[in-house]
């Protein structure tokens, strides 16, 4: 079974990516991360893929340049090291039309919420704040709109009598990094 080439763009952490980096090394999710890439030169991520010896790059966005201009070493990035799919982990920055139609139906996302429900950067604390008694996680194909896209996989996560915005924070970010490796392994390896 062939390996696909990935490569992870994060903006912060990373945990997402380890558990993702860590399935690729167990062999539960058969692919191969080929380069890790930032919008935040700083981003602890990039540190830690590099101690794991994959190939790292940051890419900072100026301000007042389109977007399209600040992709463009992003897209060189993917083409060189011949990236076939890209999984966004915590990555954010909205991709334009123009880098989605590069990768079509090759950019996977991770939304901490049950999509459509609660789309945006504040996901988590959107749906507290609403008084939701459930959320969870949704992995999605990318499209030229945010959040949103096919679905390929959804788990919920109840909102707890007691939670704070940091408790369902944790337990949605347990269930990320047990989803993400699952349904890329799933999407790369199954036809669905």
């Amino acid at each position: 079974m062939s390996r696909p080439r990935i490569a992870i763009l994060i903006s912060g952490t990373g945990s997402n990516m380890d558990a993702i980096i860590s399935a690729c090394r167990h062999g539960s999710l058969e692919a191969e991360t080929v380069i890790v890439i930032s919008d935040n030169p700083e981003a602890v991520g990039l540190k830690k893929a590099h101690l794991q010896g994959i190939k790292t790059v940051a890419v900072s966005y100026g301000k007042g340049i389109p977007r399209e201009e600040n992709e463009v070493p992003i897209l060189e990035a993917l083409r060189a090291e011949r990236v076939e799919w890209v999984v966004l982990a915590g990555f954010m920055k909205v991709l334009t039309a123009g880098f989605v139609k590069a990768f079509p139906n090759r950019i996977v996302n991770i939304h901490p919420s049950l999509l459509p429900a609660f789309p945006g950067a504040c996901a988590i604390r959107d749906a507290f704040e609403a008084g939701a008694d459930i959320t969870g996680v949704t992995i999605h194909i990318v499209d030229e709109y945010v959040d949103h896209g096919p679905i390929i996989s959804q788990e919920e996560v109840p909102i707890l009598p007691g939670d704070t915005e940091d408790t369902l924070a944790a337990r949605i970010h347990a269930v990320e990094h047990k989803l993400y490796p699952r349904a890329l392994q799933q999407l790369f390896h199954e036809d669905i």
